[in-house]
């Protein structure tokens, strides 16, 4: 039964090699796609993917503000003054924030590439010869994580604004385990079994996400013997500023949810999860509330969901997908902007639309818009795959090219926009560096882990062999490459701790020099790793 598959293996590669000269007979919907020409079906095929990454960035506003919610969620201890004798009621955070950044933060905005690569593996489930779309596409996001993002985060504070790492304890800890996660997929492609992985490997990678999740946790909470002897510089006392709290002392926390400015909305505040200490507290009989930084929500109000309010929210969720222009652009004087503006809402209608069917976020924690979204990300990434496919089919080009440069480029997105958020609205660089690493890590453990652990288990249980890598030669000079480049972006970063004081921000001129070199470490990666694969160097 295993020659058989290999067998298979070996006359799918030489259709593959056929068709990399030959006509693409594969098409997408419509049969009579074969009949166009190879030029106009690339950029059919093309546009097709571009409009898939805004389908991506349309739900990854809903998937952000369903796990705000999540993390936000408390839950009640109700505790006795033994000096007053009084009732106090304490509301305390479920979520601690550093496992929220490496598991729902890290996991989600790394969910499009985890997606994907796992698709990719299903797809191929009874094939000796893992998929090339999962391991190339979570690589060349690792690098578009670390240098792109990196790039961006650095000039986002305003001029002379320097805004650091408060626990670089914490992201020591984060850094080494990034670090390691690209230098243990090397050694179990080119050291230990080259060129194939065994099921003890693809589950070893998978169970050290959870090593990670332990060791970060170990470093906030300080354990002995267990974290790094580091003292915490002193947290600002309002991790969000003030002007972004979702809740005033002067104003009483009663989340309402406005579907229609969320919707409209093009940052969302996924940050207001931090704290000092995570905690709310009110006295009973007189109602007074010592508030966080954050003003947590209580349970009740949070948990509970009135269903006439419900379906009245996701009515208005329709209304407003349809709704081309909000009360403000209407106020827009310049017709070129209003058009421009209303051009862009056409496009995202349909999916706009299509997202509507995400239930509000008041339900459940969150936890159900939170489990939709991620079921909508996964078929686009299924939709980017069967394009990738298609251009790789019709172009010749090597589908890792395509998963380095545009895949990881448009599932890199999500990744893209929580750092933003975080340089922007946080006053420390913790969770707006710490996404990144996390991510990277995540990429690793989880998106390459778990594919490979479902074709690894199939190819033992049904041929007794392990899971062939059709490129290993490829995908692991890639990893040389990230791996150097990595180094000189992390120096960097040293290099301004030491000398401005900050990571990002700064004086201007320093944070576009910065800017530049990240983004040349990223071509350089993405120029080497293409002209390899490609066995032009």
């Amino acid at each position: 039964m295993a020659s058989f598959a290999i067998e298979n293996v070996e006359s799918g590669q030489a259709i593959s090699s056929i068709t990399g000269t030959g006509k693409c007979e594969s098409y997408f919907i419509f049969s009579f796609e074969t009949s166009l020409g190879d030029a106009l079906r690339i950029f059919l095929y093309f546009m097709g993917l571009a409009y898939c990454f805004i389908g991506l960035s349309a739900i990854t506003a809903r998937f952000f503000r369903s796990m705000e919610n999540v993390v936000k969620h408390s839950r009640k201890v109700v505790e006795i003054d033994p000096h007053t004798n009084t009732e106090i009621i304490r509301y305390e955070k479920v979520w601690n924030f550093t496992i929220a950044d490496i598991s729902l933060l890290a996991f989600g905005t790394s969910f499009p590439q985890i997606s994907l690569a796992t698709i990719d593996a299903i797809r191929n489930i009874g094939n000796l010869y893992a998929g090339g779309l999962g391991p190339g596409t979570l690589v060349g996001s690792a690098a578009f994580d670390l240098f792109p993002i990196h790039a961006v985060c650095v000039v986002v504070p305003k001029a002379g604004e320097l805004k650091k790492i408060s626990d670089i304890g914490v992201w020591l800890v984060e850094l080494v385990w990034s670090f390691w996660a690209y230098i243990w997929l090397y050694i179990i492609l080119e050291v230990w079994t080259p060129k194939v992985i065994t099921l003890w490997e693809a589950l070893l990678t998978v169970l050290q996400y959870a090593l990670l999740l332990t060791h970060a946790y170990a470093q906030d909470k300080r354990w002995p013997y267990f974290s790094l002897p580091l003292a915490r510089t002193e947290r600002p006392e309002e991790w969000v500023p003030p002007e972004n709290a979702i809740c005033k002392q002067d104003n009483p926390c009663r989340e309402e949810f406005q579907a229609h400015e969320n919707e409209q909305r093009s940052i969302v505040d996924i940050f207001s999860i931090h704290d000092t200490d995570g905690k709310v507290y009110h006295e009973v009989p007189g109602h007074d509330v010592a508030e966080s930084s954050n003003s947590n929500i209580p349970e009740e109000m949070d948990g509970k969901a009135d269903h006439p309010h419900v379906l009245k929210i996701w009515k208005q969720q329709f209304v407003d997908a349809l709704s081309l222009e909000t009360s403000e652009s209407k106020k827009q004087n310049n017709i070129y902007l209003r058009s421009a503006r209303l051009c862009w809402q056409l496009i995202r209608a349909p999916w706009r639309l299509l997202f509507a069917f995400v239930p509000p976020y008041n339900i459940a924690h969150g936890w159900l818009a939170f489990i939709c979204s991620l079921i909508f990300i996964s078929g686009i990434a299924y939709i980017l795959t069967k394009f990738t496919d298609l251009i790789s089919c019709v172009s010749g080009i090597n589908p890792y090219v395509i998963a380095f440069t545009a895949l990881a480029s448009g599932t890199s997105w999500p990744d893209l926009v929580a750092s933003k958020i975080a340089a922007e609205r946080q006053t420390t660089a913790d969770s707006a560096i710490a996404n990144i690493t996390c991510s990277n890590s995540v990429n690793i453990y989880v998106g390459i882990g778990v594919p490979w652990l479902i074709s690894t288990t199939y190819n033992f249980i049904a041929y007794r062999e392990p899971l062939k890598i059709k490129d290993a030669g490829g995908l692991s000079f890639s990893l040389l490459v990230f791996f150097s480049t990595s180094v000189a972006c992390i120096i960097v970063l040293v290099f301004r701790r030491l000398t401005l004081g900050a990571e990002l921000g700064g004086p201007r001129v320093w944070a576009w020099i910065t800017c530049i070199f990240f983004m040349l470490l990223w071509l350089i990666f993405v120029v080497l790793s293409s002209l390899k694969v490609s066995d032009i160097i």
